[in-house]
């Protein structure tokens, strides 16, 4: 099936509506104040109450901003905030998945509880955002934006990151997967992949369920954790999301941040590519598999890229 690119559906965001998922702190927040910044509507939804109110408080703005509770993992809750943010703003335009907790620790100490946990917020929460909301961006016709948020652990995995990894190396390869098919509804797809950012990921164990608390290997590390400081050093969240913003605009299929992850990236594709089997192709083969062997998605992100450093 041929597919199309997306030349940039958003555009200008100002009077378009966003819905983003953890969004009332860290890289959510710094997306939303970002897009209000720029003129978006934006709904904020996030599993903690206080933090909701914290936000919409930080951001003002109440003519652009809502906030609704939300516990990813919960499709019927799912559905009823989307149509709080559609009762409020009449539709959702950018639908940013980005609700997400940092399940990490030797994968010999992972129990079910953590792989259940970490898999249901980071995927399924990101899954339940598309098929909720998806449709609805495709019915009011006037096109949109999917961000899904990814990590540069789905780049460059790590030890210890067996669960998170898995989580957003999947996200990763589901924005690759739909750019083309969501083109000729002039949607684009962004898989934003942000590297250390000045957030309350560390903290991701004071939100676990407690139906996932009794067969978890991890939870004295999630303690120890939430100990660690933040480094000054890390991104602001403001930072990234005046980044993402600006993917959003340009309809980027990948948004990353950090330069500093850049060889190690490059040392990740060099070993796969080192791993080709080193035969001739057959091209009989060839033709009959073309279909797998490449991607438009590609092809339109370099020319897109090749094309902005053109013009700078």
């Amino acid at each position: 099936m041929m597919t199309q690119a997306v030349k940039a559906p958003m555009g200008d965001v100002r009077g378009k509506t966003a819905f983003i998922t953890g969004g009332a702190n860290g890289i959510g927040l710094g997306i939303a104040r970002a897009l209000v910044q720029a003129g978006a509507n934006v709904v904020i939804a996030d599993i903690r109450e206080e933090s909701l109110a914290q936000a919409r408080a930080e951001i003002g703005s109440d003519a652009q901003v809502e906030t609704v509770q939300l516990d990813v993992t919960d499709r019927a809750a799912f559905a009823r905030a989307a149509d709080a943010a559609e009762a409020r703003f009449g539709k959702v335009h950018m639908l940013v998945g980005n609700a997400g907790i940092g399940v990490m620790g030797p994968v010999l100490d992972a129990r079910f509880d953590d792989w259940d946990w970490g898999m249901g917020v980071n995927l399924g929460g990101v899954i339940n955002g598309i098929v909720t909301i998806l449709p609805r961006i495709k019915a009011h016709g006037e096109g949109g934006q999917i961000v899904t948020t990814s990590s540069q652990s789905a780049l460059l995995p790590i030890s210890y990151s067996a669960i998170y990894t898995a989580a957003k190396a999947a996200i990763l390869g589901i924005s690759e997967a739909i750019r083309g098919e969501l083109a000729g509804e002039n949607i684009g797809v962004s898989a934003f992949m942000p590297g250390p950012v000045q957030s309350h990921i560390a903290h991701s164990g004071e939100l676990r369920p407690a139906e996932y608390r009794s067969d978890s290997g991890y939870r004295q590390r999630e303690e120890d954790l939430e100990k660690r400081p933040v480094s000054p050093l890390w991104m602001s969240a403001d930072e990234v999301g005046e980044r993402v913003l600006a993917g959003i605009r340009d309809n980027d299929l990948y948004i990353l941040t950090h330069p500093e992850f850049g060889p190690g990236m490059r040392t990740r594709f060099d070993a796969i590519l080192a791993s080709m089997p080193d035969e001739a192709i057959n091209q009989d083969r060839a033709k009959e598999i073309g279909f797998l062997l490449s991607n438009p998605a590609f092809d339109d992100q370099l020319a897109r890229r090749q094309g902005k450093e053109l013009a700078a």
